[in-house]
């Protein structure tokens, strides 16, 4: 049986420090600089009632760190219903694009389709923190052909980026319509189910840094590019998905995170070094092709924002109390 031991102040039950998964006859370090004020350890057995310790005060020292009030799930129900009412929004307007990205390939027009798959692609990059609700539909609405027997030609590569490889590949729009009524398929079937799917609690703080961690290791490197060269479009949609989870987590996380102030310059700052990478003619410039210095602004830009968003997991993760 392991147990959680965290460091709390046992005046507001608010946490300063934990370790998890402590195993009996064990030790592991906690370490921590501690200023005046009260603190105790309070354990948590596994299928077993919370014991708190005695009360140690420090008289001196430098001033205390405020600690961070445990999240509940109760706490982040509100925060789950605002999101969950975001998603489905969202889906109502992917199964609207989708339905023109069918009618653009029907019509064979090229530009209307690769134009049209955009929209559609990006209407589901903003539903990042809801993957997991998704099950297997994420991966036939979005799924790449990494992993896949026969790759970018396995019978399994389907979905918006089939349909993008196909586009920017010398295929025509026609011959891409099968795979676009099954995506139409595919939405309605996760539409249809995704009010009966349930949202842990835990993934909205999760994804609050996941989903431009993800940004930055697919989009920024090219990795889930399949010939459109729109990753930097993505990473503002993903920016998008992002301040949707945190205008869902702001009740809770504003008043729990010091750094709270810090994130939404640090998001302005990346849109607006993402939005700077289009050509004149309005086309986007594939993160590949930006100059050295270019990319490497944006690169720092979202790997100082995901270190913003990162403590939001931890301060997030819902917690036992007793």
């Amino acid at each position: 049986m392991t147990t959680e031991v965290d460091l709390i102040d046992p005046g507001t039950g608010g946490v300063y420090a934990e370790v998890e998964g402590l195993a009996p006859n064990t030790t592991r370090p906690l370490r921590v600089t501690l200023g005046r004020g009260s603190y105790a350890f309070r354990c948590f057995g596994e299928d077993t009632e919370a014991v708190t310790g005695p009360e140690i005060r420090i008289t001196d020292g430098p001033p205390p760190v405020a600690a961070v009030l445990p999240v509940s799930g109760e706490d982040l129900a509100g925060a789950v219903r605002a999101y969950r009412g975001y998603v489905a929004d969202g889906l109502v307007t992917l199964g609207r694009e989708v339905g023109v990205l069918v009618g653009a390939l029907r019509g064979g027009d090229l530009g209307a389709s690769r134009a049209a798959w955009l929209t559609a692609h990006l209407a589901y990059e903003r539903l990042g923190a809801a993957y997991d609700t998704f099950g297997d539909f994420g991966d036939k609405i979005d799924g790449l052909p990494d992993g896949l027997p026969g790759g970018v030609r396995d019978g399994g590569f389907v979905g918006l980026r089939r349909i993008e490889y196909g586009l920017w590949h010398g295929q025509s729009p026609a011959s891409l319509v099968r795979v676009g009524v099954q995506l139409g398929s595919d939405v309605a079937g996760l539409r249809a189910e995704f009010p009966q799917e349930r949202t842990d609690p835990n993934d909205l703080p999760l994804r609050a840094h996941e989903i431009m961690e993800n940004a930055l290791q697919f989009e920024l490197t090219g990795q889930a590019d399949q010939g459109s060269g729109t990753g930097l479009a993505t990473v503002g949609a993903n920016l998008d998905g992002t301040q949707a989870v945190l205008n869902a987590l702001a009740p809770v996380m504003s008043k729990r995170y010091a750094g709270w102030s810090r994130v939404a310059p640090w998001i302005a700052k990346t849109r607006a070094l993402a939005g700077t990478a289009k050509r004149p003619d309005g086309t986007w410039i594939a993160p590949t092709a930006l100059d050295p210095r270019t990319h490497e602004r944006l690169d720092a830009a979202v790997g100082q924002l995901v270190e913003e968003l990162a403590p939001i997991a931890a301060i997030g993760d819902v917690r036992r109390t007793s």
